[in-house]
């Protein structure tokens, strides 16, 4: 039965609206079929839209689906921290010292730091080079020279990126893909700046779109892999700040940190949206 339920919009990665990636959040979906949340997610024309209700699990605190044009997702990174900030703007009290999302991943825990949420990375699926094949088409795409990729790896948590480390992060926001060469491939590109430059990593992540080809503004599962697999590597310290949106005018800055068994990743959100949705 349609009806009305609370609705955000929510910035993420950003402190400024209008600079991260947004995600839709619709709060109360009872009773609304999978259906028509995957079709109101087409709607809003958005890379993802969430729908947070009560918990099936009993150490979790609230329950979110994941949806993005034509499939749902078991876990995603700003709309993970977009559904925490919408949930708690709406009242939301979590058990204990930590916040405990219920999604198709599992569990995963959000923690705050003032105006800062960041989710504890959830465990690669799928880790390891690249296969010869699968470097030989993603660096097609990318229309660079194989000797420009430093290390490359699966990058997989739900999302399957192909993670590729460039030689820059210059060369990075230089990427000039062929959309004819993607080839259904989600391909997430990462360089390290130079000391001094303000944060310390440049980050760009593509995948097949409605037009061919779509460049994220800001992606936290790919950032969460990065961090899970180059501070393993030794290509990046147990703390540091990644840029990503740079190349298509937004401004996302992802914190990423180490500590102990788990590697954090966390940014400030922002509503700009709020209404009621429905559905």
């Amino acid at each position: 039965m349609t009806r009305s339920r609370p609705f955000r919009q929510v910035d993420v990665f950003t402190d400024e609206a209008l600079l991260g990636n947004p995600v839709a959040v619709v709060l109360d979906p009872e009773d609304v079929p999978t259906e028509r949340m995957q079709s109101f997610t087409e709607w809003t024309n958005l890379s993802e839209a969430t729908f947070v209700g009560p918990p099936s699990h009993p150490d979790a605190d609230y329950a979110v689906r994941i949806f993005c044009p034509g499939r749902e997702l078991p876990f995603a990174g700003h709309p993970t921290l977009g559904s925490a900030h919408a949930w708690l703007e709406s009242g939301g009290v979590p058990k204990g010292s930590e916040i405990v999302q219920e999604c198709g991943a599992g569990l995963v825990r959000i923690r705050r730091d003032g105006d800062v949420l960041a989710f504890a990375a959830p465990p690669l699926q799928r880790g390891g080079p690249l296969s010869d094949d699968e470097l030989a088409a993603a660096v097609r795409f990318l229309g660079i020279s194989p000797d420009d990729v430093v290390a490359h790896s699966w990058c997989d948590n739900g999302p399957g990126w192909r993670g590729l480390l460039l030689r820059s992060a210059q060369l990075v926001l230089d990427l000039v893909p062929d959309p004819a060469a993607l080839d259904s491939m989600d391909v997430g590109v990462v360089g390290l700046h130079e000391p001094g430059a303000g944060t310390d990593v440049e980050i760009r992540t593509f995948f097949p779109g409605t037009n061919g080809l779509t460049e994220d503004p800001v992606t936290g599962s790919f950032n969460a892999a990065v961090g899970q697999w180059l501070i393993a590597a030794g290509h990046l310290p147990d703390r540091y700040l990644a840029a990503q949106g740079t190349a298509i005018g937004r401004r996302g800055r992802i914190h990423v940190e180490r500590a102990g068994d788990d590697v954090w990743v966390g940014g400030s959100c922002v509503t700009v949206l709020e209404g009621r949705a429905l559905l």
